[in-house]
């Protein structure tokens, strides 16, 4: 069994700018809470990752938009994002998050208390990012070994990606 204790950087409480977060293996309580959903998307044993047009390497997923539920939007960002279809998908957590803003990013989600939601699954590439206008411009969508995955979070110290990762690979292989 996976301990998130083995995970220092995810065990701890976050700073994202104005946003405070702790992540938790529990499952979410309230759902309406959801305002996010982010994915460690693999392709058989190996991992996939998407670079910015920033030189960043990111996590895959975004924002829900009003009244959509969160596998929909999961859908619609992959697709966005990774030019990828969703063949499944696993909840492994959520980020409990406090926004210390006046107002929500967006004026449909929950504010100043809302959750991302964590989790890995399947994908199929079938074609390059669309990129819409209202989103990050995705570069590069390339799939890689868990230790090239973590590798490049770590060298861009972006460390709870590369626990995320390091996290669903072990739940991955435990099952």
């Amino acid at each position: 069994m996976v301990q998130l204790s083995e995970f220092p950087v995810l065990a701890g409480p976050m700073n994202w700018g104005v946003i405070t977060s702790q992540f938790t293996l529990e499952q979410v309580s309230n759902e309406t809470l959801i305002s996010n959903i982010s994915m460690i998307p693999t392709v058989g044993d190996r991992y996939v990752m998407m670079k910015l047009d920033t030189g960043a390497w990111e996590l895959a997923g975004g924002t829900l938009k009003p009244n959509e539920a969160y596998l929909d939007a999961l859908r619609r960002e992959i697709r966005e994002e990774l030019g990828a279809d969703l063949k499944s998908y696993t909840i492994i957590g959520h980020f409990r998050c406090s926004s210390k803003a006046d107002r929500p990013y967006l004026p449909h989600i929950p504010h100043p208390s809302f959750i991302r939601l964590v989790g890995y699954g399947e994908v199929t590439i079938t074609g390059d990012p669309l990129n819409p206008p209202d989103g990050e411009k995705v570069v590069t969508v390339e799939v890689v070994t868990i230790h090239e995955a973590v590798r490049r979070f770590e060298q861009i110290n972006r460390l709870d990606l590369a626990e995320l990762y390091r996290l669903v690979h072990e739940i991955r292989m435990a099952v």
